[in-house]
């Protein structure tokens, strides 16, 4: 057995193994405390923030043994033809979960919403019930949970009624009525002074509305609903548009007869 040799493996390749291994325990405690940090400052799920430390093991895991492997007397072109391997395997089956990941670090730094804001992203709207790596769940007004893919979010135009006032949190939500001209403006602001008097008492703000445009054929407001509570725009949205209209049905009756 030549100097520096212990049971047939060379003792620098040792030592380089040791180095290695401790190095990555040291990144692995390292980004581990970091993130847990991160996840409690920016406030994450509990899920998110497992799914944030387990895929930076895997990274550094990965690492170590790709080191470990070169140091270890394996032919680059091994090693180079297991990468290749693995990197193709890995592309075609998870193309769309990296991109989700990526998407999900960026949407976690930029933060356009948190867990309990009502939402509008692209045509899907409610109220943030979970932020992943992966996907975004909303509740709908269908009490429906629906699960967009963070890669989908990015792309797509994003709406948050949240707002604070003072102290206030509130979420500020917006909705177009429509009417044609047979009931006159006067008369549709004295429905919508009448119907928003009405929920006084159950809202921290009278909502108000204005007139986003008119044509040959009818005139479009925009109501302003101020809840504290997300979950509320799901019943106070169509109760009050119906009230709005039964009472424009009343006044385009009165003006037929």
């Amino acid at each position: 057995m030549a100097d520096g040799d212990f049971f047939g493996v060379d003792f620098f390749t040792i030592i380089g193994i040791i180095i290695i291994a401790v190095v990555a325990i040291a990144l692995e405690r390292l980004f581990t405390t970091y993130l847990s940090r991160f996840a409690k400052r920016v406030k994450l799920e509990p899920s998110t923030a497992n799914n944030l430390v387990l895929t930076f093991r895997i990274l550094i895991l990965i690492g170590a043994v790709l080191a470990i492997s070169r140091v270890g007397g394996l032919q680059p072109e091994w090693i180079l033809s297991f990468s290749a391997i693995g990197g193709a395997a890995l592309g075609f089956a998870s193309q769309k979960t990296i991109g989700n990941f990526v998407a999900g670090l960026l949407l976690l730094a930029s933060r356009p919403f948190k867990v309990g804001d009502y939402v509008r992203i692209g045509t899907v709207e409610g109220i943030i019930q979970e932020i992943t790596i992966n996907y975004t769940k909303v509740l709908t007004i269908g009490n429906n949970t629906v699960s967009v893919s963070n890669l989908q979010i990015l792309d797509r135009d994003i709406t948050n009624f949240h707002r604070s006032e003072g102290k206030l949190d509130l979420h500020c939500y917006t909705f177009e009525i429509g009417f044609d001209h047979s009931v006159s403006t006067e008369k549709i602001a004295q429905i919508f002074d009448e119907v928003f008097e009405r929920h006084m008492h159950t809202l921290p703000r009278k909502p108000s509305y204005v007139l986003t445009r008119s044509g040959a054929f009818e005139r479009v407001y925009t109501v302003y609903l101020y809840v504290e509570h997300p979950e509320d725009v799901f019943v106070l949205r169509p109760q009050i548009a119906e009230e709005v209209f039964k009472r424009w049905d009343m006044e385009r009756t009165k003006g037929n007869a």
